[in-house]
């Protein structure tokens, strides 16, 4: 059990993000099942959207004052919110002040849900503060970790190292440039193919020299743009979010609900 295991009463608000929800729903339904298996009361808001960055990306900062404002009215009530994406808990945390200006209407909503919105892994270590030593994979299983440039906007370094190292029958790789961006970035992968095409090939690379079946990525865009490459250049490994395999180590069936 966490150290501190949070009463039940606790209302957590799983915020999917589009690209989990549209390509890695199971991701979702991972996380949801491993945070109810530490005490958590999980629900999931059916009428959220999107967090607004990528028009906060490209500048149309006034439609994405109006997403952020949906998200306030749709979050500010829940004890915490939790998402698999460390870009999309960046966005709220770091930008949504910037959009919002001086709306003095929305201030504390917004202050409650920068307060309470934490990235997946982030949540376990700084709240749930979790001991997974307890749980082991079936099998023994060579990983490595691909370290997403938005955790660096969270403080987060090597927590999803060490709950991946905690965990029984994880045999732990270390990924040569671990930190060094996988070239997708948003838009940036759309404006830039050339510059990003080069980017990913080196993480590919990196990823091959592992010899690891499994390669852990706690970004949906990033899981993506690697694994495209991964398959373009025969490498035989597979990309999952930390949830995945933390529900596999607690024998969770996370493919249906």
């Amino acid at each position: 059990m966490p150290d501190h295991a949070p009463p039940v009463t606790w209302r957590v608000a799983l915020f999917i993000t589009c690209l989990t929800d549209q390509f890695y729903p199971h991701v979702g339904i991972a996380v949801t099942k491993v945070l109810e298996k530490l005490g958590c009361s999980v629900e999931f808001p059916a009428n959220q959207t999107c967090c607004g960055q990528p028009f906060y990306n490209n500048g149309f900062h006034p439609q994405t004052a109006e997403l952020a404002k949906k998200f306030i009215e749709i979050f500010q009530d829940y004890d915490y919110v939790v998402t698999p994406s460390g870009s999309c808990a960046t966005m709220m945390r770091s930008h949504y002040e910037q959009v919002l200006g001086n709306d003095a209407s929305w201030q504390d909503g917004l202050k409650r849900v920068r307060r309470n919105t934490y990235e997946f892994v982030e949540f376990l270590v700084k709240v749930l503060r979790v001991d997974l030593s307890r749980f082991a994979l079936p099998d023994q299983q060579r990983t490595t970790f691909h370290y997403t440039c938005h955790s660096r906007g969270l403080g987060l370094t090597t927590e999803a190292s060490h709950l991946l190292k905690s965990l029984g029958n994880v045999d732990f790789v270390p990924l040569e440039k671990t930190d060094q961006c996988c070239g997708f970035g948003g838009t940036f992968a759309v404006k830039y193919p050339a510059i990003s095409g080069a980017i990913v090939k080196d993480k590919a690379d990196c990823i091959r020299a592992t010899e690891a079946p499994v390669t852990v990525c706690n970004e949906a865009g990033c899981s993506m743009n690697i694994s495209g490459m991964l398959h373009r250049h025969q490498v035989s490994s597979q990309l999952k979010h930390i949830a995945e395999i933390i529900a596999e180590s607690m024998g969770l069936d996370y493919h249906q609900w």
